[in-house]
Formats: structure tokens, sequence, C-alpha cells
């Protein structure tokens, strides 16, 4: 199991996960410790809706293995973050980036909601593949520069095995449909 702390700014970089919120957050002002906390509780809030519409919506048994762990993870994540952010005398507050990450969560869960069977299973776990490969982009880009306080910024950098982890295991979800749709 992963380092519950470690979990932590795996929780941040998701929230970038998504082109749309990539592109409009390396254009944004830069985000700060209070804003960054407020983002990890989002996205966490995000991955365990989107694992929670999969569990809902998919029979196939690597993609609720891959939704189970999201869910799992996240999870973990939000019961921390609340405890570091404490420790830290951090108060989150609410950003620009924060908003779009509700807002295209909002369009990717209407649209993940809107599909079935092996359209549902291949929309989620594409998405998943995506926004993982964006994010390690954003963890060096965007997160470690924007980090102050020097224990969030050094879990950024060692989060980066856990979220390599990540894509290989929705990579692999993925390659087991594409597996048996040719069979």
């Amino acid at each position: 199991m992963i380092n519950s702390l470690r979990l932590i700014p795996l929780a941040l970089v998701t929230c970038l996960g998504t082109g749309y919120a990539l592109a409009e957050t390396a254009t944004a002002p830069a985000v700060n410790d209070a804003q960054i906390a407020q983002i990890v509780v989002t996205a966490n809030s995000i991955d365990i809706g989107n694992g929670k519409i999969a569990l809902e919506q998919s029979k196939t048994a690597s993609v609720d293995e891959f939704a189970n762990l999201m869910i799992r993870d996240h999870t973990a994540v939000n019961n921390n973050a609340v405890a570091l952010v404490t420790r830290l005398g951090v108060k989150p507050e609410d950003s620009d980036t924060n908003k779009s990450l509700k807002s295209a969560s909002d369009a990717e869960q209407a649209k993940l909601r809107g599909l079935k069977g092996a359209a549902f299973d291949r929309a989620y776990l594409e998405n998943e593949v995506a926004y993982h490969k964006q994010v390690l982009g954003a963890i060096n880009d965007v997160l470690i520069p924007n980090a102050k306080n020097a224990e969030l910024k050094k879990t950024l950098v060692d989060v980066v095995p856990a979220f390599k982890a990540h894509l290989e295991h929705a990579e692999h979800a993925l390659a087991s449909l594409d597996a048996g749709e040719k069979h």
C-alpha cells in the first residue's frame, strides 16, 4: 500500500489531470499552499466520485480493480490531508484552478454516467491514462515550483513513483480491454 502521506500530493496532481484543467492552470496565476490544500480535497473527491461511477457502470474486473484502487487511495488521502493542513496551519483557500476542476469534473462525470458497457470502460480508462500522463508533467512544471512549504514540496517530488504506478495500472487495464476486444 502506498504511504498515505505520499498520497496527499497524488490528489493534488490529479486535479491537474484533465487536459482543460492543465491548460488553464498553465496560464493561471501561481497557486499558493493554501490553494493547494483546497485543490487536494477537491481532487480526492473527484477521483473518489469517478471511481464510484466506474463501480456502478462497469462489469469488467480490470476496471473495477482500478476504480477500487482510486477510491481506496484517495479516501486515505482525504483522511490524511485534513491532518496535514491542520498540522501545517494551512487554511484551505479556493482558487480559479479549484473552480475549474469542479466544472471539468461535473462535465466528465456527466459524460461517464451516459455511457454503458464497453464504451464506458474504454472512456473511463482512456481518461485515466491521459490525465495521469499529463499529471506527471504538471508535477514538475506547476506544482513543485509553486509549493512553498518544504514538506509539501518534498512530498510532491516523492510522489512521482506512486503516480507512475497508477499510470501503469490504468494502461494495463486498458490493454486488457483491447486484448479482450480482439478475441
